[in-house]
């Protein structure tokens, strides 16, 4: 183990993170109901959550007044690097849950994602504080609603960025332990609107030469699975390979009727960072050509999420988390993919720093039946402040505060 996480840290660490309140803290986020756009009971309780334990909270609105976003602050009072850690408070849009444990598991809605990993974030914090363990600069916690698309559009977290609640590096507790995530590809959802003029018609009645909007939805679920073909062929080490997907496709009232609009819906992912502008102009020239060829009108919508995302393995804060995670499991991550979007590539498009995503093993996210052992939370709990002692320490001295 390197230096900068020593063994006296460590068992510090071990000693101080405490399961009962990583639970209480857990169980009491996720029994506040939060759905995107909606967070703010969840906001307001880890307000008093880190009230409570002594820490001075501040509530930036961060263009979203319905949710104030919640921050906290240690500070070593000497010179390093600021290590953020982030989290999203919002759950999807599905019926609420509420919070049980059993048998050392807590399940209910944003268990998984990510109300447990917000509370080992919390205990990660305590435990730096409690046993004054930060050895220079600082660390920066927040949380935020608008993460969950297609409802929010991260709008929250962009504004705390512009404002300057932003680290040097920033760790997010998201559902995924088994490796460190060094590539992952950009999102866009998309949403298609086929049309015709005119008013839906009998199948024996309508006119030679009527605009088929069906056949038209049809063609383009043709020329993208076409397109999708030439995608995953060519394939990035880690980040995996293009994609667009189509999930819905709905049209026509009744089995025997010309419909007048058809409509589809799915997803355009990409691997190399800075293309979505390409990709979304490729996509316009797609449905220009079919609305062409059909004589139909094609309206769409193209809401980029997430641009495609990299981390460097040999970056500080890379090597300080598996530096942590090679203290507390006794083996460092495997470099690997991002098989989701996450706020990652947010804090590099816009702040420039390097994010490492890790969190809890937990199951269920996106579901009725999200589950994740207190364990799991304890765990994470001890490599990120592990991972802020090594990051902090490092030798340069940070962003200017």
């Amino acid at each position: 183990m390197a230096s900068s996480t020593s063994d006296s840290a460590s068992s510090a660490v071990a000693r101080g993170v405490d399961l009962e309140r990583i639970a209480r803290t857990a169980l009491a986020l996720i029994d506040a109901p939060s759905p995107t756009c909606s967070a703010g009971p969840a906001a307001d309780r880890l307000a008093e959550i880190l009230t409570d334990l002594g820490f001075t909270v501040e509530r930036p609105v961060a263009d979203w007044p319905a949710s104030p976003a919640v921050v906290a602050r240690l500070d070593s009072g000497r010179p390093g690097r600021v290590l953020q850690i982030d989290g999203h408070l919002d759950t999807v849009h599905l019926p609420f849950v509420p919070a049980r444990m059993v048998d050392g598991i807590i399940h209910g809605s944003g268990a998984a994602d990510m109300k447990g990993g917000v509370a080992a974030e919390v205990e990660a914090v305590s435990v730096l504080r409690d046993a004054d363990l930060l050895p220079a600069g600082g660390v920066l916690l927040t949380a935020h609603d608008h993460h969950e698309g297609p409802w929010g559009d991260k709008r929250q977290l962009q504004a705390l960025i512009r404002e300057g609640y932003r680290g040097d590096g920033v760790l997010l507790p998201e559902y995924l332990a088994d490796r460190l995530p060094v590539a992952g590809r950009g999102l866009a959802i998309f949403s298609i609107r086929v049309w015709r003029d005119g008013e839906p018609m009998h199948e024996v009645l309508g006119p030679a030469g009527i605009p088929d909007v069906l056949a038209t939805g049809a063609d383009l679920v043709t020329r993208f699975r076409e397109l999708n073909r030439g995608l995953v062929a060519l394939r990035v080490e880690h980040a995996g390979s293009d994609s667009i997907f189509l999930g819905q496709l709905q049209c026509g009232e009744i089995y025997n009727q010309w419909p007048t609009e058809c409509r589809l819906a799915g997803t355009r992912r990409w691997t190399a960072p800075g293309r979505g502008e390409e990709v979304q102009a490729e996509f316009a020239r797609i449905l220009a050509e079919v609305a062409r060829v059909s004589g139909t009108h094609i309206d769409s919508e193209f809401t980029q999420y997430a641009d495609a995302f990299a981390l460097d393995p040999a970056d500080p804060l890379a090597e300080a988390f598996q530096q942590a995670h090679e203290s507390v499991t006794g083996h460092r991550l495997p470099a690997g993919g991002k098989p989701f979007v996450d706020d990652g590539s947010g804090f590099a498009e816009q702040a420039g720093i390097p994010s490492v995503t890790h969190g809890p093993a937990a199951t269920g996210a996106h579901s009725l039946h999200e589950a994740v052992p207190v364990a799991e939370l304890a765990r994470v709990a001890r490599v990120y402040a592990l991972t802020a002692v090594a990051y902090c320490a490092g030798a340069d001295q940070g962003r200017s505060r």
